[in-house]
C-alpha cells in the first residue's frame, strides 16, 4: 500500500503575544482549516521550517525544495493547538522559547504579523468524554495547550486536577480554572525536566480506578509515570493517554527516529515487572 499523501496547509500570523517568560503565543489565520471538524483537545500540527543555512525561506513548497536542494530539505516541528475557531479557521499555537536555542522557538519569538507557515495536520486522538467524571492531566509547557483545551472541554459536573510543570514560579501562565478544576503548579527550579512533575503526581494524584488520565511531555517523565500507572497501580490502559512529546537532549528529528525503540523498551520492562508481580 503506498504511503498516505499528507496535505500541505497554510497559515498567516495575525497576532503575537508573550504569555510567560518562555512562552510565545501566535495567532494564525488558516482558511484551510475553516469548517474543519476538530473534535479532540490534543490536536497538533507539524510546521515546516527551513533548516539552518537553507538557501530559501517561507513560504515554500516542500516537494519543490526536496527536488531542487535535497541537502536542505525542510524539517518539521510539532505543536499542539491551543485553540481553533472552526468557523473562521483561526488557530493559536504556544511556542516554548529559550533564547536562540532550537529552531521553532527563536522563529516564534521574532515572528510578526504577515509571516506565513506551511504545516501538515492537524492530528489528534484524545478528549474528555462523558464516560468519566474525574480526570488527572499532567505535563510540561509542551503539553500545556492540550491540557488547557481539555480543561475547557470537561463534561458537565466532571472534576479534574491538572499538574503543570514550569521553569519556576515566575513562569506560570493563565490556564482555565473553575468549579471542579484544581491546578497544581510544579516548579523545576533547576531539576531535570519531568522529575519533580513525576514526584508530585505520585504524591498527590488520585488513584481511583475510574479516573481518566492524560500524561504527556518529556519522555523521561512518561517512562516514570507509565510504570507507576500500569505496573504499580495496575490501571486499565484504556483509561490512560500517555506519550512522550520530546526527550531531553534530542531534537524532534532524533526523538521521532528513536521513539519506537524507546516505547518498545518501556513496554518490555513493564511486562517483565508485571510478570514478576504476578509470580511473587
Amino acid at each position: 500500500m503506498p504511503p498516505r499523501q499528507r496535505v500541505l496547509r497554510h497559515a498567516t500570523v495575525t497576532a503575537t503575544e508573550r504569555v510567560s517568560p518562555c512562552l510565545v503565543r501566535l495567532t494564525f489565520a488558516s482558511p484551510d482549516l475553516a469548517g474543519a471538524d476538530l473534535p479532540f483537545t490534543d490536536h497538533y500540527i507539524k510546521i515546516l521550517f527551513p533548516p539552518a543555512g537553507a538557501p530559501y525561506s517561507a513560504p515554500f513548497d516542500p516537494e519543490v525544495v526536496r527536488e531542487r536542494c535535497p541537502e536542505h530539505a525542510p524539517v518539521t516541528r510539532t505543536y499542539s493547538l491551543r485553540t481553533h475557531d472552526a468557523e473562521s479557521g483561526t488557530i493559536t499555537v504556544d511556542f516554548v522559547e529559550h533564547g536562540e536555542d532550537g529552531l521553532a522557538g527563536p522563529w516564534a519569538a521574532r515572528a510578526k504579523v504577515g509571516d506565513e507557515i506551511g504545516f501538515f495536520g492537524p492530528g489528534g486522538a484524545w478528549a474528555p468524554d462523558a464516560e468519566h467524571t474525574s480526570y488527572v492531566l499532567a505535563g510540561d509547557e509542551a503539553a500545556a495547550p492540550a491540557i488547557s483545551a481539555a480543561l475547557e472541554s470537561l463534561p458537565a459536573g466532571a472534576r479534574a486536577i491538572a499538574f503543570l510543570e514550569v521553569a519556576d514560579d515566575d513562569s506560570r501562565f493563565a490556564v482555565p480554572e473553575g468549579e471542579g478544576v484544581e491546578v497544581v503548579w510544579v516548579a523545576r527550579a533547576g531539576a531535570p525536566y519531568g522529575s519533580r512533575l513525576a514526584e508530585t503526581v505520585r504524591a498527590q494524584a488520585p488513584t481511583d480506578k475510574g479516573v481518566a488520565w492524560f500524561v504527556h511531555g518529556v519522555a523521561e517523565m512518561v517512562k516514570d509515570l507509565r510504570r507507576y500507572l500500569f505496573v504499580e497501580l495496575g490501571l486499565d490502559r484504556a483509561n490512560v493517554s500517555i506519550s512522550g512529546y520530546w526527550r531531553t537532549g534530542m531534537t524532534e528529528d532524533g526523538w521521532q527516529s528513536s521513539k519506537r525503540e524507546f516505547v518498545a523498551g518501556m513496554e518490555e520492562q513493564e511486562a517483565a515487572a508485571l510478570a514478576g508481580n504476578l509470580s511473587a
